[in-house]
């Protein structure tokens, strides 16, 4: 510095006298050099003397007496008193002599540099530290910041001594309470917020009450859910409870009084939340949150819309629950009603408080709303789909992958390993339920949201990241990933698992990042081959880009691909051994299909998972230039972390891309690859207005009803699987949906046992589909306690069944009687069968019903003594 820079120190007191006088001694002393102070003391009030000692200091120092007489506590008097600061830097600290005042230079020079907004004297970077407070004191400041991480991703948010610049002091809510206003400048400034931590030692406060305690606390996470956006009050929280008991007894009253008329369970249900639900919004909307201050040049339309999602939401997550309760947990639907209405009432405060009635703070960021919005998603999936798991059918590839499991092996014909493991366990902790099958989906999935925030985190920043978890949850592809046990679920978690540790690897210069691309790359192959797909992709990263290209020549990359080739040596030697049947079946055997022109489909099915707008989104990020967007580019990282997304995407989908020109493709095939772009899509959601284009500007605008509309999907999708409609139940029936394969199982297990007394002997089952139904029987029908043993497929029959031609041998199944089922007669009536039984019996009908309604039909003969075609 070439002249002596101005700097105001603003010090909140109350009570204050013993620290007062030792406090400005030591402030003023720092005055001299590169730096003057002018101390600002912000009282609300002392009645000890201390205001009488700083005015005696007034008229010997730089000192000024500020008296807000406000009502905004500590943040109030440090406002009062900035706005009177000649220096454009403020440093704020208290004045317990717990700060030290030796440490202000070191907190104003980066912003006198020009190099931070704000700089923050922490206790928890390297260097930091608290020696002289107590555990209970330190737990407390810990939790603390936990709480701020999503606002922030400073070590210690609660810190009370920093420097900042005046106009962003000022800048925050005027209404701003509470005693942690560095909080609320960091919430203000958003991602925009140049923000640095400098180690400082604490020293424990030499006289009055520490500022940290459970009350404070209390106060603590309530400011933070307004900062977040949420009209969060006692007296609103209050009201909505009173709300809330008003609607409970009404709603309870109208489903005890239906239910005991004789309407069916979800009848009740749905009438007696309707009744409650235009109850409630009546009084949140003139009584609950009206003092909140709605957004008066808001059509009530427009909120209403809001409530309703809201409404609906809560609607199929109180349906899934009281489902559970009664089937899972065999309470009466009396008393299963009122968890019920619990955890709905929980959902409607939180989407109350967030989005229909949210508080107005127009100085908050979009990119924290963003934050905000991602945080409430993910709650909401995880506990719908948590309530979910066990209670809808699985579908029959999960049935399929459930048999799998109980032929436990190494590998099998059309798929690795990993998927029958991950049931296995499942199975293993919570038993052969819909639950134990899907619990592994559940708990990969979130292991690919904490890869896929950690990726974007590092190409786009934290707000991004957020929004990147929020397209993982809500995106079809990775929705169905946390719910159904497919290979695609521990592929995506490996694919997700892979890419970050690759750009860490090739972007962040990390050495050990090689050992988690070489286990995350052998986990997925173990789990699905389309992995290897990364392998070229990487090699291209490597030849294209200058600064990668010396890891030619490391030994780091060629030890990934020796420790993956390891993980995946089981399969290999499973493949040795059965004539490398896995390998053909999906290489050659795929490339010998029929000839077909499926680019439309492959787009399409995109565009399924993906949703219309996620794929506009997606390819919008593919021919944009440079977009992930960072603070700062001065090492051209910007642009190799724009050329790792668009090689990590286009390399894997080029090459689905070929062969949909000459060969029929799937739907799911393309699910994990868009994992690369999320960091690129969420960058242009989380962007300033003025730097998007008018068109991404639309696209961002609407994300927005493309959240509410999927979780909507989702919700009522999964509360009609379960529970139908009200008087109709379902439309589908069990070749369309999976409502009823539990009811199929059943009536399969019944029509078995009386085959069984007829001939006195154990009957095979033979579903004639490839797997569907064999599948589903093996896994539905409880009356055989063997079923999986019985449940042979059609292999047994010489037809190819997958993996059932390799667990029932026919040769081995000789002189058994079988029982065919076909969900189509069509099924049943093959010539094939000619030669195959001594007799068959006439092809019959047999209705599935679900909760009284009918579901469909399936078909059954008998045949009797299997013989051999040789």
């Amino acid at each position: 510095m070439t002249h002596q820079q101005l700097i105001s120190v603003v010090v909140p007191t109350l009570n204050e006298t013993d620290n007062i006088d030792i406090l400005l001694s030591s402030l003023l002393s720092q005055s001299g050099g590169d730096i003057a102070l002018e101390v600002l003391i912000a009282d609300g009030g002392s009645t000890d003397g201390t205001i009488e000692r700083v005015r005696a200091w007034e008229r010997k120092a730089s000192v000024r007496l500020i008296s807000p007489g406000g009502k905004g506590g500590l943040a109030g008097d440090v406002l009062a008193a900035a706005r009177y600061a000649s220096s454009d830097i403020v440093v704020v600290m208290d004045a317990d002599l717990s700060h030290p005042p030796e440490e202000i230079c070191n907190l104003v020079l980066p912003i006198i540099d020009g190099t931070s907004d704000m700089v923050v004297g922490s206790r928890y970077v390297p260097g930091g530290a608290t020696p002289d407070w107590p555990r209970s004191r330190r737990l407390l400041s810990r939790l603390g910041g936990a709480l701020a991480w999503p606002l922030t991703d400073m070590r210690d948010p609660m810190s009370g001594f920093f420097a900042v610049r005046k106009e962003r002091l000022l800048a925050i809510d005027p209404k701003a309470i509470g005693f942690k206003i560095g909080l609320e400048i960091i919430a203000e400034g958003g991602d925009a917020l140049r923000l640095t931590e400098i180690p400082i030692t604490f020293r424990d406060r030499v006289h009055g009450q520490t500022k940290i305690g459970w009350g404070h606390m209390i106060d603590y996470a309530r400011r933070l859910l307004v900062l977040a956006g949420g009209a969060v009050s006692f007296g609103n929280a209050t009201r909505f409870a009173g709300v809330g008991l008003i609607g409970l007894v009404l709603d309870l009253l109208i489903f005890q009084t239906l239910f005991g008329m004789g309407f069916g369970l979800v009848a009740a249900h749905v009438t007696s939340f309707a009744v409650a639900t235009i109850s409630n919004y009546i009084l949140n909307s003139r009584w609950a949150f009206a003092s909140d201050g709605p957004r008066l040049n808001e059509r009530d339309w427009r909120r209403y819309i809001r409530f309703v999602t809201i409404c609906l939401l809560a609607f199929a997550l109180r349906g899934g629950v009281l489902a559970g309760a009664v089937e899972l947990l065999g309470w009466p639907p009396q008393a299963a009603i009122i968890l019920g209405v619990g955890a709905a009432a929980i959902v409607n405060y939180l989407g109350n408080a967030f989005f229909v009635f949210p508080s107005e703070n127009p100085r908050m960021p979009s990119d924290i709303r963003w934050r905000v919005a991602a945080i409430g998603v993910l709650g909401y999936i995880l506990a719908l789909r948590l309530v979910f798991l066990g209670l809808v059918d699985l579908v029959p590839e999960e049935a399929y992958y459930w048999n799998y499991a109980q032929h436990l092996d190494i590998g099998y014909l059309d798929h690795p390993p990993m998927v029958a493991w991950l049931i296995w366990l499942g199975t293993s902790l919570f038993g052969n339920t819909g639950f134990g099958v899907r619990i592994g989906a559940y708990l990969a999935w979130i292991v690919t949201c904490v890869f896929a925030f950690r990726l974007s985190r590092n190409l786009s920043g934290k707000s991004a990241a957020f929004v990147s978890v929020l397209l993982v949850a809500i995106l079809p592809f990775f929705f169905s990933t946390g719910f159904m046990m497919m290979p695609d679920v521990p592929l995506t978690a490996a694919w997700a698992g892979t890419l970050y540790f690759l750009e860490r690897a090739l972007i962040g210069d990390r050495r050990r990042a090689w050992w988690g691309v070489g286990l995350c790359v052998g986990l997925g192959m173990l789990s699905k081959y389309t992995i290897a797909l990364l392998g070229p992709a990487t090699l291209i990263f490597l030849i294209v880009d200058a600064r990668a290209r010396r890891w030619l020549l490391r030994p780091e990359p060629y030890l990934a691909a020796a420790v993956a080739a390891a993980l995946f040596s089981p399969v290999i030697y499973w493949n040795a051994t059965h004539a490398w049947a896995s390998f053909a079946f999906q290489s050659s055997g795929r490339l010998q299909s029929a000839k077909t022109f499926s680019l439309p489909d492959l787009i399409s099915s995109a565009a399924i998972l993906l949703t219309p707008l996620g794929l506009v989104a997606a390819m919008t990020a593919l021919v944009t230039k440079n977009r992930v967007t960072l603070a700062t580019n001065t090492d051209g990282q910007v642009s190799r972390r724009s050329l790792f997304i668009k090689i990590y995407t286009i390399v894997p989908l080029s090459v689905f891309v070929a062969f949909s020109l000459f060969h029929e493709v799937k739907l799911n095939w393309t699910g994990p690859l868009w994992l690369a772009l999320l960091p690129a899509i969420s960058a242009t959601i989380v962007a300033a207005g003025d730097s998007l284009s008018r068109f991404d500007g639309l696209l961002r605008r609407l994300w927005i009803p493309t959240v509410m509309t999927m979780l909507v999907i989702y919700g009522l999708g999964l509360h009609y699987l379960v529970l139908g409609f009200p008087l109709v139940g379902h439309f589908g029936n069990i070749r369309t949906l999976p409502v009823a394969w539990q009811e199929f199982g059943h009536e399969a297990g019944l029509i078995e046992r009386n085959v069984e007394k007829e001939t006195g002997e154990q009957v095979l089952l033979a579903g004639m589909d490839r797997y569907f139904v064999a599948s589903e029987i093996a896994f539905y029908d409880r009356v055989d306690d063997d079923a999986v043993r019985t449940s042979v497929g059609r292999g047994a029959l010489g037809l190819d069944s997958l993996m059932y031609g390799y667990w029932f041998k026919p040769a081995d199944l000789q002189g058994r009687n079988v029982i065919l089922f076909g969900l189509k007669r069509g099924d049943l009536e093959q010539a094939s069968f000619d030669g195959l039984f001594s007799r068959l019996s006439e092809i019959k009908e047999q209705k599935v019903t679900k909760q009284g309604a009918p579901v469909g039909s399936f078909f059954y003969r008998i045949g009797y003594d299997l013989r051999s075609r040789i």
